[in-house]
C-alpha cells in the first residue's frame, strides 16, 4: 500500500511512500529488541563512531533532506535549515556525550566499601514525533538514544514522513547495524497503539499534545514503562513599560510568523502594559505587513502555509471567535487571497483580547498574535500563569527588580528575558501539562539510561 505526499503550499503530489501498519510496527520493535544487547555492548566510543558516520552522510544529503521538509510541510527554504541543522548538531553533541559516559565513584561514609554508579541503556525506546519540525523532532530523540545505546523506533507523523524516509535510507547507507534505528510510518493511531501496547519498549517519548500523551499512557499500561513528553504550550509574553519595544516586536513577530506560527514555544498571549500597548501594536502591525507569504524558492517568501486546510480553518475560527467576543483585527485575519491552496493564513494581529477568549485559552499554532493590556505587573503574571501549559514564557523590560519578579513567579520550564535562545546543549522542557523530562542537553540522556550501583567491600578483589 502506498500513500501520496501532497504539498500544503502547492497542492502538488511531491512524493509517494509505502504505508505501514501494525505488523510493521511490531516487526520494528522486534528488530530493536534483537539489537539491544549488541548495541549496548558496543560501548560509547563505538556508538559515537557510528554517529559520526551518520552525521557526515546527513551533511552530504543536506539538499535532499531540506527539499523533503519543504515539500511535505510547505515551510520556506530558509526555515528548513533549522530542521536540518538540529539533526547535525544532535549527532555531534551526543556523540561527544557518548564518549564521555563513564562510571561515577560514590563515597562510602563508613569507609568499608567502594561504590560506583554505572549508566546503562534503558532498553528499546519508542519516539512519537510531531509534524511541525519533522527532522528536528527526530533529532531530539535520535542523538541521546544512539549515545545511550538504546535501540530506537521512531513513528513520524503521518503528515510528514517523507523526510523521515530519507533519513532512514541514510542510516542504511552508512551500514548502521540492523535494529539500531527503525522508522515506521502509516496511520498514527494504528501504528501508535501497536507500539505503545507492546511490552518491548522500556521508554516512550513523545512530542505532541497532552491528549495524545494521555492516550499513549493508557494504551501503554501493558507494562511498566518510562515516559518522556513535550506537549506544547500557551506561551505568554510580558512587555513591561520600560521595554525596548523594537526588540520585543522583532522577537515576537519572528517567533510567531516563523513556520506559520506552528511552533510550540511561539508567543501565544502578548501581555503589554497600558503605557506602551499602542506603540507595541503599531510595531507588530508593521512587521506583520512586511511578511512575504506564499510558496517559493530560497529567498522568495518569508512564511509558507499551515500544514493543511483543516489547520487553517481552526486558526481562523479562533480569530472569528475572538472578534465575536469583542476583539479587533488590526492586521490580517483572513486566508491569503489567490493562494495556491487554502492552507495559507495572513500574518495576523488582534487587540482587545481577553483571557477567556479561545484565542488566549488555547494554543493557537498559527500566525496570530493576540494582544492583552495590563496596568499591574502582578495581574500580568497571574494571567500568564492561568493556563495548564508551562513550556516557555518571555519577559521584556529594563527594571531588574521587575524582571526578577516576573522570572521568579512565572510557572514555565523556560523563561526568556529580552531575547530568545535555543540550542542542542540547552535543556528544553516544561512544567504542568507541558510534559515531563526534557529534550536537548546532557539531561536528555537520563531518559535513555538506567543506573546500576556496584558495591564491594574494601578488601574484595576488583
Amino acid at each position: 500500500m502506498t500513500r501520496e505526499v501532497v504539498s500544503p503550499a502547492t497542492g502538488d503530489v511531491v512524493g509517494r511512500l509505502a504505508w505501514g501498519g501494525a505488523d510493521d510496527a511490531r516487526d520494528a520493535l522486534v528488530a530493536a529488541r534483537d539489537a539491544q544487547q549488541m548495541w549496548a555492548a558496543a560501548g560509547g566510543d563505538a556508538r559515537a563512531e557510528w554517529m559520526d558516520r551518520l552525521r557526515e552522510r546527513v551533511i552530504d544529503a543536506e539538499r535532499e533532506l531540506r527539499t523533503a521538509v519543504v515539500a511535505e510541510t510547505g515551510k520556506t527554504w530558509g526555515q528548513s535549515e533549522e530542521d536540518y541543522q538540529l539533526l547535525v548538531d544532535s549527532l555531534s553533541f551526543y556523540a561527544a556525550a557518548a564518549r564521555d559516559l563513564a562510571p561515577e565513584p560514590l563515597a562510602d561514609r563508613a569507609g568499608t566499601h567502594t561504590h560506583e554508579l554505572r549508566s546503562e541503556p534503558i532498553g528499546v525506546a519508542v519516539a512519537f514525533v510531531a509534524w511541525n519540525f519533522p527532522l528536528l523532532n527526530i533529532a531530539y530523540k535520535l542523538g541521546p538514544a544512539m549515545a545511550a545505546g538504546a535501540p530506537l523506533v521512531v513513528k513520524p507523523s503521518a503528515k510528514t514522513s517523507l523526510s523521515a524516509a530519507v533519513l532512514g535510507r541514510l542510516c542504511s547507507e552508512v551500514g548502521l547495524p540492523a535494529g539500531v534505528v527503525n522508522l515506521v510510518w502509516g496511520d498514527d493511531v494504528e501504528i501508535g497503539d501497536a507500539l505503545s501496547s507492546s511490552e518491548i519498549p522500556a521508554l516512550i517519548t513523545l512530542i505532541g499534545s497532552a491528549d495524545t500523551a494521555k492516550h499513549v499512557m493508557r494504551v501503554a499500561s501493558t507494562s511498566v514503562k518510562r515516559f518522556s513528553f513535550e506537549l506544547g504550550g500557551n506561551a505568554p509574553v510580558i512587555v513591561l513599560p520600560d521595554a525596548d519595544l523594537d526588540r520585543a516586536a522583532d522577537i515576537v513577530a519572528t517567533l510567531k510568523f516563523a513556520n506559520a506560527g506552528q511552533v510550540c514555544v511561539a508567543p501565544n498571549r502578548v501581555l503589554v502594559h497600558d503605557d506602551v500597548a499602542d506603540d507595541l501594536v503599531a510595531r507588530l502591525v508593521h512587521r506583520a505587513h512586511d511578511v512575504r507569504v506564499g510558496a517559493g524558492g530560497p529567498g522568495a517568501v518569508d512564511m509558507g502555509p499551515l500544514i493543511d486546510e483543516a489547520a487553517a480553518d481552526r486558526v481562523l475560527s479562533l480569530v472569528d471567535d475572538a472578534v465575536s467576543a469583542g476583539a479587533r483585527v488590526v492586521a490580517g485575519g483572513r486566508r491569503l487571497p489567490d493562494a495556491p491552496t487554502n492552507a495559507f493564513v495572513q500574518p495576523t494581529v488582534i487587540v482587545d483580547v481577553e483571557a477567556d477568549m479561545r484565542v488566549a485559552a488555547e494554543e493557537i499554532f498559527g500566525p496570530v498574535i493576540g494582544v492583552q493590556r495590563f496596568s499591574d505587573t502582578r495581574d500580568a503574571i497571574d494571567r500568564a500563569n492561568a493556563t495548564t501549559a508551562g513550556l516557555s514564557a518571555f519577559v521584556f523590560g529594563s527594571d531588574a527588580s521587575e524582571i526578577a519578579r516576573c522570572v521568579d513567579a512565572l510557572q514555565f520550564g523556560e523563561v526568556h528575558v529580552n531575547g530568545v535562545k535555543y540550542a542542542i546543549e540547552l535543556p528544553h522542557g516544561g512544567m504542568k501539562q507541558s510534559g515531563s523530562s526534557c529534550d536537548c542537553s546532557l539531561r536528555a540522556l537520563d531518559d535513555y539510561l538506567v543506573t546500576k550501583r556496584v558495591s564491594r567491600p574494601v578488601s574484595s578483589p576488583a
